[in-house]
């Protein structure tokens, strides 16, 4: 294995990292409130970091979610990067990549996922959807839904005819919204066969017709991993205000970073912050080398739920009665990382699931 990030992965992750930092503060996210930043949007398109995923693939995807995790920025990169570029590049036809992809890279066009599959959602007829989606995050921002049905059936819904969406808040600021489908047209996700050879999940994945075979599995293994590496930043980014506020308040005339629970706090959050960061690269890394990564990235997952939860909650803990304060920006970072540790199945769904998956290997 050999996590070190390719030329073009380092040159994309220093240039987000910048555009990260000029324009997703702590002012312009207040500003934006539970929406997303339209400017910071078409920065990120502009610069060809939405558009660039494929060829970077799903570890240099990770490596840019975790420089949006340490901003927080408002923006659903994650999401249109996941269930847009990622998943049509590896499923859909060469006529869907073709007319899909060069708006999402460009930015004109969202997509975000209704997952995982809703037992609610069945087709009502030819190339119909109908059920309804609780939570689908960044809803309001999107163009289109990437929707997993009952029998774990991928389609994709251009918003508009025969779709209902009601604002939802999240604990995170994701711009959600519920998906109402009343016999809304929707089109498979490929042809029912693959448009080209797919990452290899391993034994023990599911295979589902309909859409190119094991694309639900993929799909879903894929968002873990991206979203286990927003955690990670999430968590660097909590753990580095958590330093920052201790080498700087004093407690008896001493900074509080002297202190041996601090260190220890912050030792063990750096820790489990570095756990969220290797299991969701090694994840991202045999997918992008064609190799069964099904058990890897449930296990970056299970990390980024467990240790994610604790990181965020030390990272407020350490700042003391500031980080009770709900405006305070390491406020946002708890707010973000326990969205992040339920959402695509808490740390016991995906711990049970991993085991499952190694029992019916053996």
């Amino acid at each position: 294995m050999d996590f070190t990030p390719t030329e073009p992965q380092a040159e994309a992750r220093e240039l987000a990292a910048r555009i990260f930092a000029d324009l997703a503060t702590h002012e312009r996210l207040r500003a934006a409130g539970t929406g997303s930043d339209p400017e910071l949007w078409k920065a990120l398109s502009a610069a060809g970091l939405v558009a660039a995923v494929p060829e970077l693939g799903l570890l240099g995807l990770v490596l840019l979610l975790e420089e949006q995790g340490r901003t927080t920025a408002q923006v659903p990169y994650a999401a249109s990067c996941v269930y847009g570029q990622l998943a049509i590049t590896a499923h859909g036809t060469a006529e869907q990549r073709e007319r899909l992809l060069p708006g999402i890279g460009e930015g004109s066009l969202v997509v975000t996922g209704a997952f995982p599959a809703q037992p609610t959602v069945r087709p009502s007829g030819r190339g119909r959807l109908r059920g309804a989606v609780p939570v689908v995050p960044w809803l309001r921002d999107a163009t289109h839904v990437l929707v997993a049905d009952a029998e774990r059936e991928l389609w994709l819904v251009a918003l508009g005819e025969g779709t209902g969406i009601e604002e939802t808040e999240l604990t995170a600021p994701w711009s959600a919204g519920r998906l109402t489908l009343d016999d809304t047209p929707a089109e498979p996700l490929g042809s029912g066969t693959p448009s080209h050879a797919g990452p290899a999940l391993g034994s023990g994945t599911p295979s589902h017709a309909g859409s190119a075979p094991g694309a639900y599995a993929d799909v879903l293994a894929t968002a873990r991993t991206a979203f286990a590496g927003l955690q990670a930043g999430v968590c660097a980014g909590s753990l580095a205000r958590a330093v920052a506020h201790t080498n700087t308040r004093e407690q008896f005339g001493r900074p509080l970073a002297t202190r041996q629970a601090v260190q220890l706090r912050a030792a063990d959050a750096h820790m489990d912050t570095e756990a969220i960061r290797v299991t969701a690269y090694e994840a991202a890394w045999r997918r992008d080398a064609g190799l069964p990564y099904a058990t890897h990235a449930l296990t970056a997952a299970w990390w980024a739920s467990e240790a994610g939860q604790r990181v965020v909650h030390t990272g407020q803990h350490l700042h003391g009665g500031a980080g009770a304060d709900v405006e305070h920006p390491v406020h946002r970072h708890f707010l973000w990382g326990r969205q992040l540790d339920a959402y695509l199945g808490s740390g016991g769904e995906v711990l049970q699931e991993l085991g499952e998956l190694i029992a019916s290997a053996d």
